[in-house]
């Protein structure tokens, strides 16, 4: 069943119905220039740390983004699409048609060459054109409305930069890995990689190939949702809270764990893909028996420890709570690419259930923290934050600790497990969802109707 805001709930932040301005929060330079700063310290230390290791620096491939083989052709377009939201009608397409002419004139350069084919160079120029442009020539709303636009754009692609070293590094410091940890854990959940990879083994290459490429092509989503929210700021005011908010602070947060909790994957510790270090190749026709013992794995140096928790779920969460507010279409698409992705989670072997469980919590714990600002920290809040930490920290530490005794008490340890991720969605939605009652508080100059949350 879709979540939709419920009859009488306070219209969403980004769209203000009958209500004052709130007063529009104004970023010091000060603060700009220290978050240039530590940009320009993380990708450079980014490219150190990739020079010791012998792998891709992300000044490295942010050159290649310019004039070499952009890595993603997706996010150099998700970043420029993003940006594209703060400038006018005009700007946007022929912004957009500079960016195209110069992706074809790069498509036929390499084809001449003989080259592989690829997309990204384009909009990569256009977009930095275009902060310099707004920078240097423009003023007043216009200038700021478009650099926090182009900012937030930058930040999607630079984020991925950093995000590709970072799981580098995870490879390079964690020679061991705890994936029997986790597949003993999954034992209570009814292990279930093992049969989602089998039912889509029997479904055939059509639904195989629908959720690989959901899988994958997460950017979209995730721009289409933002472009939806961000649409008007051009004429009106910011929202106080939108999608990229969530997706760069879960970025940021998440990967994190993945050197506290170094995991690898079903496919590939038990899997096919293993490459001769898995413990079996059973993956997904065979389920494990539960082992006399359980410890580390020693995995390669290469294969990035990027499964606890899962960001996937994470980010695609995140994508259906927002798309909650949009129309129709919107919200059907966002229901659609999160049932896809958490098939696609554990059909294709790239994470376990516990994976998915913590990502979740991930989600709802960082979406409290950053929704609907202006109500502050009032004990609604803190109790879906506190609740949220606690489901979090307590699935990774009964995975890695009671693992074995989670197996050989399935039922009872799969329900804690599920009650936990339960309690924490149902208080969710109660704090930022749940029918409200209106109240009347004075704005400036004008009484306006207003909601509480119960």
């Amino acid at each position: 069943m879709l979540i939709h805001d419920a009859p009488g709930s306070s219209p969403p932040p980004a769209e203000p119905a009958g209500a004052a301005r709130l007063p529009e929060r104004r970023v010091r330079p000060s603060t700009i220039w220290c978050g240039i700063a530590a940009a320009v310290l993380v990708l450079v230390a980014g490219e150190l740390i990739a020079a010791h290791i012998n792998a891709l620096g992300p000044l490295t491939s942010l050159f290649r983004d310019y004039v070499g083989r952009p890595k993603s052709a997706t996010t150099s377009w998700a970043g420029f699409l993003l940006a594209l939201v703060g400038v006018t009608i005009r700007v946007r397409v022929t912004a957009l048609a500079a960016a195209i002419a110069i992706d074809v004139v790069f498509v036929v350069i390499r084809a001449v060459e003989g080259r592989l084919f690829t997309v990204g160079n384009g909009p990569t120029i256009v977009l930095t054109a275009l902060a310099v442009i707004a920078a240097v020539r423009w003023s007043g709303e216009r200038h700021r409305t478009a650099l926090r636009a182009i900012t937030f754009g930058a930040l999607l692609i630079l984020a991925t930069k950093i995000g590709e070293i970072w799981l580098d590094i995870t490879a390079w410091a964690c020679p061991r890995v705890l994936d029997p940890y986790a597949q003993l854990a999954d034992h209570a959940l009814g292990n279930p990689s093992w049969f989602v990879g089998h039912v889509l083994d029997i479904a055939g290459p059509v639904p195989l190939s629908v959720v690989r490429w959901v899988y994958f092509e997460l950017p979209v989503a995730a721009i289409v949702v933002a472009v939806w929210q961000l649409r008007n700021v051009t004429t009106g005011e910011w929202p106080r809270h939108h999608l990229v908010r969530t997706f760069l602070a879960l970025g940021l947060i998440g990967p994190l764990f993945y050197v506290i909790f170094p995991i690898v994957g079903p496919i590939l510790a038990f899997g096919p893909q293993g490459n001769g270090l898995e413990i079996a190749d059973v993956w997904p026709d065979i389920v494990p028996p539960l082992p006399f013992s359980v410890g580390p794995m020693p995995f390669d140096g290469i294969t990035p420890r990027n499964c606890m928790p899962s960001l996937h779920t994470a980010w695609a969460l995140s994508l259906f709570i927002h798309s909650r507010r949009g129309p129709r279409w919107l919200r059907y698409g966002g229901a659609f690419w999160l049932v896809c992705t958490l098939i696609a989670t554990l059909g294709l072997g790239a994470h376990y259930g516990v994976d998915l469980i913590a990502g979740a919590a991930l989600c709802l714990t960082v979406e409290s923290v950053l929704r609907d600002p202006d109500r502050g920290w009032d004990h609604y809040r803190i109790r879906v934050v506190a609740l949220g930490i606690a489901t979090f920290a307590a699935t990774l530490l009964a995975t890695r600790y009671l693992a074995p005794t989670m197996a050989a008490h399935p039922l009872l340890s799969g329900f804690a497990l599920l009650a936990m991720l339960a309690a924490l969605s149902a208080t969710f939605y109660a704090t930022w969802f749940a029918p409200t009652r209106p109240g009347k508080v004075e704005a400036p100059g004008a009484a306006v109707e207003s909601s509480v949350v119960r």
